[in-house]
C-alpha cells in the first residue's frame, strides 16, 4: 500500500476519507458536516499522513468498494487489507465478526457478545463499534441494539446515517424507524 497517506473521495452519502500505511488501511471516515471536518476526524490520533491525490491501486480498490457499497451494491469488502495494529485484541475479534455480516443483514450487540462467549459483553461490543476506525469496511452500521433499535452511531448524522446506510442496503424493517432514538 505504499508509505502511507490519506485522501477524501465522493460517495452517494457525501465525502468520505481513507488513510493507509504499509500494513493496509488504517482508517476510513464516513461523511461529516463538511470535507475539512471529515479530514480532521479521519486523521485524529494517526501519525502525520500526507494528502495523496492518486492513491495506490489497493487503496483505489478500497475506495471503489466503499463507493459501490454506499450506492447499494452488495459488497462485503472482505478483500480490503486493514491494519489493526493499534487496536486491542477484543476490538479485532468484534470487528472480525462484524465484517462477516453480509450486506443487507443485521445482528445485535447481544448476538455478537454471545458469539464471543458472554452476552454480558454487549455493552463492550457497542463501545468497540463506537470506536470503529474502519466504517463501513467494518460494517458497524449492520449492528443494532436490542429489539432491532439502531442504537448509537458515531458518524456524522448519528443514528439517522446508520438507518440511511441500512436502507441503501435493503436491510431495514418497517419498524426500525420507530426506534430511531436508540
Amino acid at each position: 500500500m505504499g508509505e502511507g497517506g490519506h485522501t477524501l473521495f465522493p460517495t452517494a452519502i457525501g465525502t468520505c476519507g481513507i488513510a493507509w500505511g504499509p500494513g493496509g488501511v488504517v482508517a476510513v471516515q464516513l461523511p461529516e458536516a463538511d470535507a475539512p471536518r471529515t479530514r480532521a476526524r479521519l486523521l485524529k490520533g494517526l501519525p502525520p499522513l500526507p494528502q495523496v491525490d492518486q492513491p495506490p491501486a489497493a487503496v483505489q480498490t478500497a475506495i471503489t468498494g466503499v463507493q459501490d457499497l454506499l450506492k447499494g451494491m452488495a459488497r462485503d469488502l472482505m478483500e480490503i487489507e486493514l491494519d489493526m495494529a493499534r487496536l486491542t485484541p477484543f476490538q479485532r475479534e468484534v470487528y472480525a465478526i462484524a465484517r462477516a455480516i453480509p450486506p443487507g443483514q443485521t445482528r445485535t450487540y447481544g448476538e455478537i457478545a454471545r458469539e464471543l462467549g458472554d452476552v454480558g459483553l454487549s455493552r463492550a461490543v457497542g463501545q468497540a463499534m463506537g470506536h470503529n476506525p474502519f466504517a463501513p469496511i467494518v460494517p458497524c452500521h449492520r449492528v443494532l441494539a436490542a429489539g432491532n433499535r439502531p442504537g448509537g452511531f458515531s458518524a456524522g448524522g448519528g443514528a439517522v446515517t446508520k438507518l440511511r446506510m441500512l436502507a441503501i442496503e435493503g436491510a431495514l424493517e418497517p419498524d426500525l424507524f420507530d426506534g430511531a432514538g436508540g
